[in-house]
């Protein structure tokens, strides 16, 4: 492996000229040398052979990413789970589209932060649980090209990752929506799976009217957007197991939307927090590491801001020394670390939380990786290129 300075200047050079979509079967097989996506430079051959192979042993190398809270909730500065939390009426929530410009989202300096940083990835939130998309969608109108913001941010941040060598993972609020008439409701899922309306919310659908099959169909049909428009996705990061772990999860159809994942692109990892059905490709669990018998990968995933992972007015910021001892702690899990930043409501990335990444990225190279607590201390400086 080549020194991070060095290895991110030859990213930075290297740009868009690697392959950026996935050639089909029949072409591949043609060409002598496959185009691979820009983050897998340097597994051509393995990429050949097996990608789902290459992208797990770059998933393990990978260590730090780039979290990414972004949303409607973000005007409000109140946490992500304002809708829920204070029952706002489906169309009420839904007015602040209205107000959403995104004005100062650059994906460009999301991802020279992330590389500042010694990043590997960065996932942003493509739908929440409120339902709104960050991206150019023919399923739902709710959606930030039918906003002020007239953007599909993804395909601006897909392409920033794709020059720069950065994987894109894609989260995808699956188990929870709370707007859809037909996602899971809370008579047969629990009762965190919509908002406690009172009176009951009228968009929704109810007792026979009320058919899951319809919300599985529209989110197989935007995870099929997301991984054919957007060119080499890395990872689909879905969200909500609490619901369909809450009843009879089979109804969910997991397995089947895995397999359309890695049909559509074949070295795509998915994950479902701590694992549903158990043949996700890693496990993702919140602030602290898991039991992992299986050996599978395994990404923590945690934030800048106390309780809160969209940008919270209220909530105290990590300073660099809590960040890294987040790192350190994922380390000695041997697992990376997934760390969460919710931009301001026009879409900056907090200065605090810039300051904090660049300080963990000074540190990483001038210092090395925090040393996993099983492991000895290394007599002399670390070596970036050894230390894996």
């Amino acid at each position: 492996m080549t020194d991070p300075l060095n290895r991110r200047s030859f990213l930075l050079t290297l740009g868009a000229g690697v392959g950026t979509l996935l050639v089909p079967g029949a072409l591949r097989a043609a060409s002598p040398v496959p185009e691979i996506p820009s983050y897998l430079t340097g597994s051509e051959k393995l990429f050949a052979e097996n990608p789902r192979a290459a992208a797990l042993q770059w998933f393990r190398e990978a260590r730090f990413g780039l979290f990414l809270h972004y949303g409607l909730y973000s005007l409000e500065g109140r946490h992500e789970w304002l809708q829920l939390r204070e029952k706002i009426p489906v169309a009420t929530y839904a007015k602040l589209k209205d107000r959403f410009t995104a004005e100062k989202f650059d994906a460009d300096f999301i991802t020279d932060l992330a590389l500042a940083a010694e990043m590997r990835y960065v996932n942003l939130t493509t739908r929440h649980h409120d339902s709104f998309c960050l991206f150019a969608t023919k399923q739902t109108e709710f959606n930030s090209v039918n906003s002020p913001a007239k953007r599909d941010l993804v395909a601006e941040l897909a392409a920033a990752c794709r020059k720069k060598g950065l994987g894109l993972c894609l989260y995808y609020s699956h188990g929870r929506d709370w707007r859809h008439p037909h996602a899971a409701n809370n008579d047969e899922w629990g009762g965190s799976a919509r908002p406690a309306y009172n009176p009951p919310e009228p968009s929704y659908a109810y007792g026979k009217e009320h058919d899951l099959n319809k919300y599985l169909d529209f989110m197989r049909a935007q995870i099929t957007e997301l991984l054919t428009n957007y060119g080499p996705v890395a990872a689909i990061w879905l969200d909500g197991i609490a619901v369909p772990k809450s009843g009879d999860h089979t109804k969910f159809k997991c397995q089947e939307l895995y397999n359309l994942i890695h049909r559509l692109q074949p070295q795509v990892l998915v994950s479902y927090k701590q694992g549903l059905l158990g043949t996700e490709d890693f496990f993702a669990p919140e602030h602290k590491a898991i039991g992992n018998p299986s050996g599978k990968p395994m990404e923590i995933c945690s934030t800048l801001q106390d309780g809160s992972w969209g940008y919270n007015k209220l909530k105290r910021n990590l300073n660099p020394d809590e960040a890294w001892a987040k790192l350190a702690a994922a380390r000695s899990a041997n697992a990376n670390l997934l760390l969460n930043t919710g931009p301001l409501p026009d879409g900056s990335i907090p200065a605090q939380h810039a300051k904090v990444l660049r300080e963990i990225g000074r540190r990483i190279c001038e210092q090395g990786w925090p040393v996993p607590a099983k492991e000895e201390p290394a007599k002399t400086k670390p070596d970036n290129k050894q230390d894996k």
